[in-house]
């Protein structure tokens, strides 16, 4: 008979059986010891959320992933795995390894994802929160800044309350969501819906690099071009915006409420809530909405209203560019002023309850009176229009733009108030006065340009037959120029293409001088470079210039247009290019994000085939001497082009290398036997190159690099690495979402076998051409040139003349941006 001590003791452990059963059935934390299984789970505090391998749809293959656990329909916010599908689940573990790192192993206990975790914990774990988050951190350490890694940062369709949308410009960890690839598919789709800091924050949907919408700039209460996003009872929400974040973030009023955001496989973002077990989801919100939430659907100028029958129009005082073609719904090529700008009298034309334009080339001060951003704006003869910042408090704060308006939609009752530049007399069209006024001063105008005109014919004509005396007694240098036919433009012509060359106009200054942007009467952009009477290059740089560029075509060398010489001045006129210098991107933090892999490695390639034309195939074998990056300009589809010939030379028949008494050319970019001994070659350009090359691969300029672990420049350190088989390390932080592993590591070996010490080790640019673009087995490289030397030439000067003491040898150099 069984005594009732006993019978009390096997109730005890029964009970502690079942409590130790349930609480393994329903933890919310794994470590090394306890880990998941298929047909286990994680399971939140609270029941909200559970993790566990599942299977979408009808699909054999098995992830892991984070689902709501209280709710009736299987609805998946977070995928582990979402691109490494396991097709056997067979001793497949989700356990924390070594370092903190939270892995997938398969049952070769390979890797399959990870969570790629930084920094070491003594006790880490890995616990599903209530928010749905999934975290790695030290064991009882609730604080969220100490975490080691979260879900969080890594959203995949869908964004939770508490997750942020953009930016952390301190780590450039960029959070967005993206579509499945279809229902049974979770792997990264074609649509990505992301935060947009470039100018003023703004919401946009890519498919793949192609913006579709947009959802207007954040107003401080909502996003101007998604009225039906207003202040709820479910859930707040804001934009935050400073120097060192951006990003889009709600949070529910109610904790029992469900909700959230996320984008389908069309592209659509979408915003639930989940109501009951018998409505189950409810959509409430959608982006885009309509025909007129197409990204440029009217083009520049153009506005689009959905409850007219043709949706395109332009703004009032605005026509369509080309008639014809937008009345066959071809609205592409947007609108144009119906009276040209002259900036002096221009004004603004109040536009109202519109959707506001694109704000890439944005400007704002918090802290203006609408006033003060009218007078900015009106000062400035680029910028088109202004508007406030905010508009809570009846408006507060500036936004400017620069360039044409794009993007506008009517938003009754809803939009916001836009100023636009317009000509003075757009003001006041029925002003008699204004029109008698107008036509007088057109027609003093007309009067004194042809005189201006016959004027400067007549200063022409006495300037050429000047310069043709000078030829007879010259010769050979006025003959070399006569061969060239390089078409010339008077200076009035480039006087009104630059707008009298207005400080607005103005792209940069180099050692040359100032350079503007212009437009001849044609609608052809131009870039003008000028000649300055100060300048550290003369009329020598300008002629070489104009000798050696004339003479060269190639699509990677930028294109000279013509020149100008009348009198003093003296300009060189090249085709526009509308991405500036690559310096300006690729050094820039936040612009140095538009540089994905794909097109750094296509700006390495065509630079080096730009080179080699020049080294090889061009009429003259010409070495540079300055290759950098700011002299490589970028024109409207990222191709490359090499620019600046003014300190460039030729070599004749069999020559290989030269030796000057004048060193031209910029530190970090020149190689060691030229800038100590004057020797120049075609490898000295090859050194510069891959100089270029380190740059491109990590976004970091080679003279100024600093690193923690030691003092040498970015050629070093990328020596260094290449050592200890860790050249990966280089890569920009922003090309984690887009890089070819062979293509990168092929690019940093390429760049160090052009950066060796000697000449004679490195390869020429038809050899570099070639292993750029195969995949055979690469030399080793030997050392590279300064990398024991960095400190030669320390001096932060960029712009300076000096005397090397070890030869006398002279350096000029030129500015290096």
């Amino acid at each position: 008979m069984r005594r009732k001590g006993d019978e009390f003791s096997f109730l005890l452990v029964l009970t502690s059986l079942l409590i130790t059963t349930t609480f393994s059935n329903a933890m919310d934390v794994i470590n090394a010891t306890h880990m998941i299984t298929e047909g286990q789970t994680l399971i939140s505090s609270d029941g909200s959320f559970e993790l566990g391998f599942f299977s979408p749809g009808n699909s054999k293959n098995k992830y892991v992933g984070i689902w709501y656990k209280k709710i009736t329909a299987f609805t998946v916010v977070w995928v582990a795995n979402r691109d490494n599908p396991l097709t056997n689940t067979s001793g497949t573990v989700l356990k924390v390894i070594e370092h903190g790192i939270l892995a997938l192993l398969n049952g070769s206990n390979a890797i399959v994802w990870s969570s790629n975790t930084s920094g070491v914990v003594q006790n880490p774990v890995a616990q599903l929160l209530d928010s749905g988050n999934l975290v790695v951190k030290e064991a009882n350490d609730d604080d969220s800044e100490k975490y080691l890694w979260q879900s969080f940062d890594y959203p995949t369709d869908a964004l939770l309350p508490g997750m942020k949308l953009g930016w952390n410009f301190v780590t450039s960890h960029e959070a967005y969501i993206t579509a499945w690839k279809s229902s049974e598919d979770p792997g990264t789709g074609d649509y990505a819906y992301r935060l947009d800091p470039t100018g003023y924050p703004q919401a946009v949907l890519r498919r793949r690099s192609v913006e579709l919408f947009r959802s207007g700039p954040w107003n401080g209460v909502g996003y101007s071009g998604l009225p039906a996003l207003k202040n709820n009872s479910i859930y707040t929400f804001e934009v935050v915006f400073d120097k060192n974040q951006a990003y889009f973030h709600y949070e529910l009023r109610n904790k029992s409420v469900l909700s959230r955001l996320s984008i389908n496989q069309s592209g659509v973002a979408q915003r639930w809530t989940w109501v009951d077990r018998t409505q189950g989801w409810i959509m409430h919100l959608t982006a885009p909405v309509d025909n007129c939430d197409t990204y440029k659907q009217c083009g520049v100028y153009g506005t689009c209203n959905i409850g007219v029958s043709l949706i395109c129009g332009c703004l009032t005082k605005f026509i369509s560019r080309k008639p014809h073609e937008w009345m066959a719904d071809d609205w592409s090529d947007g609108c144009v002023r119906r009276v040209p700008l002259d900036c002096k009298s221009d004004g603004f034309r109040k536009y109202s309850d519109i959707k506001l334009p694109d704000t890439k080339y944005s400007w704002f001060n918090a802290s203006m009176t609408l006033e003060e951003c009218k007078v900015v704006c009106l000062k400035n003869c680029s910028c088109s229009a202004y508007t406030n910042l905010d508009i809570r408090r009846g408006g507060t704060g500036c936004l400017l733009w620069f360039e044409d308006l794009v993007d506008i939609k009517v938003v009754y009752g809803a939009g916001q108030d836009l100023y636009v530049r317009v000509a003075s007399s757009e003001l006041n069209s029925n002003g008699t006065k204004r029109k008698t006024l107008t036509a007088v001063l057109t027609s003093l105008g007309a009067i004194f340009l042809l005189g201006l005109i016959l004027f400067i014919w007549k200063r022409r004509k006495n300037y050429e037959n000047m310069r043709k005396e000078e030829g007879h007694e010259e010769g050979h240098e006025e003959g070399h120029e006569e061969d060239l036919e390089l078409p010339t433009f008077d200076l009035l012509t480039i006087t009104q293409a630059t707008n009298s060359f207005t400080t607005s106009y103005k792209l940069g200054e180099g050692g040359f001088g100032p350079v503007y942007r212009g437009m001849l009467e044609d609608g052809e952009e131009i870039a003008v470079k000028r000649l300055s009477r100060t300048s550290l290059q003369g009329l020598d740089e300008f002629k070489n210039e104009v000798i050696f560029i004339a003479k060269l075509q190639h699509r990677n060398l930028v294109k000279l247009l013509g020149c100008c010489i009348q009198g003093e001045e003296k300009m060189l006129i090249y085709e526009y290019m509308a991405n500036g210098s690559l310096d300006l991107i690729l050094f820039d933090k936040a612009k140095g994000k538009q540089l994905n892999w794909p097109k750094r490695f296509h700006i390495i390639n065509g630079i080096a085939r730009g080179l080699l034309y020049l080294h090889q195939d061009s009429r003259l074998r010409i070495i540079h001497r300055d290759l950098k990056a700011s002299n490589i300009l970028l024109d409207t589809d990222m191709n490359p082009k090499i620019s600046d010939f003014g300190t460039a030379r030729s070599f004749a028949g069999n020559e290989t290398e030269a030796n000057t008494m004048r060193v031209v050319g910029t530190y970090g970019y020149m190689s060691p036997e030229y800038a100590i001994d004057g020797v120049f070659s075609t490898k000295s350009d090859v050194y510069s190159f891959g100089v270029l090359v380190l740059e491109i691969v990590s976004g970091q300029k080679n003279r100024g690099f600093h690193h923690k672990d030691h003092h040498h420049n970015l050629l070093g350190h990328a020596w260094i690495l290449h050592k200890e088989r860790r050249s990966m390390e280089l890569a920009n932080v922003n090309l984690a979402d887009s890089f070819n592993f062979s293509q990168v590591v092929r690019s940093i070996h390429v760049g160090l076998l052009c950066v060796q010490q000697s000449p004679e080790d490195r390869p020429s640019m038809s050899s570099v051409v070639l292993m750029l673009g195969s995949e055979g087995v690469l030399p080793q490289p030997k050392q590279p040139g300064f990398f024991a030397e960095r400190d030669v030439f320390a001096a932060e000067s960029t712009t300076s003349t000096k005397a090397s003491s070890s030869n006398n040898v002279t350096f000029t150099l030129l500015d290096a941006r």
